[in-house]
């Protein structure tokens, strides 16, 4: 066997050596059968809310372009999609620690030497051409764990990535009902002063007439100017959800395109939770936990290579020649080789505590991984309960809403026949116009409860 093939054999034996530290293994986490807070009677299935496309749960076609927008303009998600670049670029270094450094060298000079008792006054002028090798030998897997570290965190930057797409989507939808829910209370209290001003000019009339007093033409008064107050809080805070959501899309502050109404952006009756055990690869803040955990894992080899031998080899070959013209002849070569070998003897502790230092961290991600899965199980569960009761809560705000309109039509029938005062109309269309804030709430919140059950159950992210 020749020298070269036998110089191969022991370059791949060492740069193949044994590799260091625990080999990652899932820890074991509490999954529970079913979501509390889902419907009691149905039992769970794989189907879940948060395998559907964002396009499919809103469907409002406006809503969906300032998604669109959002994603391709959002500041964080832009930001995310720069950290996973610095994340591959990482990669790429880290990666490059396996492999030889080779590099190459060109001088040339010219130096004069004065004369001296010895020797006679000269000028040289070398010229010098050289390839070089530089490689430390992962024999111990050091420079593997640590891709693999590295490789594990260009993963969880990537999953950190999808979450906040998931993130991003959310937050537009939360902000565009809420604007759209103000718009409804803006429509309400317009639709309140122009009704008022009404029956205000029909109480003077009466009061004119004799029919009535001025005190019940001063609490008329007093219903129109409370509408009449409400309407420019509404329009400030209008502007206000219109500036929120242009920053949500990348924009400077201006006016934002509605849709449907709010009661017309339609919600299911139910929606399927799917099975405990798929939110742990469906939720992108869980994967990303757990792929930091896998590189916590991988620093531990690269912390325990530290106890053994790093072996380098070096190598230089080239030319080297007084004169141009022989620089490439056989005396003018030139070669080196040398291998050097380095083992810690006394380090005053500090490898192991840097040992010790890696498998705490890698304890802590074991624990904010598993807190990561408790907190998520939290979230489907309270949207869960906040969907159905806030559905709940709505349909009763809709049957008092309707009580509220009919005391009112009563109260002003009873009042013009003469049957009772101004108060009972006052305090009838006051409750009436709280009960229809009220119940435009409630369907923004049914609303709100659909975006945050998407959300924890990790929809949102797939494009």
């Amino acid at each position: 066997m020749s020298r070269l093939s036998c110089g191969a054999i022991v370059f791949l034996l060492l740069s193949t050596g044994c590799t260091l530290g625990p080999k990652y293994k899932r820890p074991a986490v509490a999954v529970p059968y079913s979501f509390r807070g889902a419907e009691p009677a149905a039992p769970p299935t794989a189907q879940s809310l948060g395998d559907e496309k964002w396009w499919t749960v809103f469907q409002d076609q406006q809503l969906q372009g300032l998604i669109r927008e959002a994603l391709a303009q959002n500041y964080d998600v832009r930001i995310a999609a720069t950290r996973v670049l610095e994340a591959q670029a990482s990669l790429g270094i880290t990666r490059a620690d396996q492999f030889p450094y080779v590099f190459g060298g060109a001088s040339a000079y010219n130096e004069r030497f004065p004369k001296t008792q010895v020797t006679p006054e000269f000028e040289t002028s070398p010229l010098q051409l050289n390839l070089g090798l530089a490689w430390e030998l992962d024999f111990w897997g050091k420079f593997r764990r640590a891709t693999e570290a590295a490789r594990a965190e260009l993963l969880a930057t990537d999953w950190g990535k999808r979450a906040v797409i998931a993130s991003v989507v959310s937050n537009v939808a939360t902000a565009y009902f809420q604007l759209l829910e103000l718009d409804s209370e803006l429509e309400i209290s317009r639709r309140a002063l122009d009704s008022r001003k009404e029956s205000l000019r029909l109480v003077e009339i009466r009061a004119k007439g004799g029919a009535t007093s001025m005190l019940d033409v001063r609490q008329s008064e007093q219903l129109v100017y409370t509408a009449s107050a409400a309407i420019p809080d509404l329009e400030r805070r209008i502007e206000q959800q219109e500036n929120l959501i242009s920053i949500l899309l990348g924009r400077n502050p201006g006016p934002i395109s509605r849709g449907v109404p709010l009661v017309e952006n339609a919600v299911p009756l139910e929606v399927p939770a799917g099975l405990p055990s798929s939110l742990l690869q469906r939720r992108p803040d869980l994967q990303s936990a757990e792929q930091t955990l896998v590189a916590a894992n991988a620093l531990i080899g690269v912390a325990k290579a530290a106890y053994f031998p790093q072996i380098s080899l070096t190598a230089l070959a080239g030319y080297q020649s007084p004169a141009l013209t022989n620089l490439f002849t056989g005396p003018a070569g030139l070669w080196s080789f040398g291998a050097q070998l380095t083992q810690p003897i006394f380090t005053a502790g500090k490898i192991r505590s840097q040992v010790r230092l890696t498998e705490a961290q890698k304890q802590e991600a074991v624990l904010i991984y598993q807190q990561s899965i408790q907190q998520a199980f939290r979230e489907v569960s309270d949207s869960l309960v906040a969907y159905r009761r806030n559905r709940e809560f709505r349909e009763q705000e809709a049957l008092l809403t309707q009580a509220a309109e009919d005391a009112t039509r009563l109260a002003n029938s009873r009042y013009k026949g003469g049957v009772t005062s101004y108060l009972e109309v006052l305090d009838s269309d006051t409750r009436y116009l709280d009960a229809e804030i009220g119940l435009s709430q409630a369907q923004l919140n049914e609303r709100l409860a659909l975006v945050q059950l998407y959300n924890a159950l990790g929809g949102g992210w797939e494009q």
